[in-house]
């Protein structure tokens, strides 16, 4: 290792840690599978910057069936914030 370069070394020890990871077989993974021309996290950041995950408690979740009456109420609410503020400012 005296005359190999780090960088040769790190790509070379890489090399090998993948030969040897697809050596192993996943048994719910089918042949058909075939992920080898597949980006990992290719739309991760898209993802992050377009989400926006919100828990409700259970309480009041049971009063909203869906993601939509949860968006309506909240844009009600917001609407009538919006005057309470504009009322009280004036």
């Amino acid at each position: 290792m005296a005359g190999v370069s780090a960088a040769l070394w790190c790509s070379y020890g890489t090399s090998l840690r993948k030969k040897a990871a697809k050596k192993q077989r996943v048994p719910d993974m089918l042949d058909e599978y075939d992920f080898s021309k597949g980006v990992r996290g290719k739309y991760a950041q898209r993802y992050v910057e377009g989400t926006n995950v919100v828990v409700l408690a259970r309480d009041v979740a049971d009063y909203f069936p869906d993601a939509e009456s949860v968006n309506t109420a909240l844009r009600a609410l917001v609407s009538v914030a919006r005057e309470t503020v504009k009322k009280g400012s004036t």
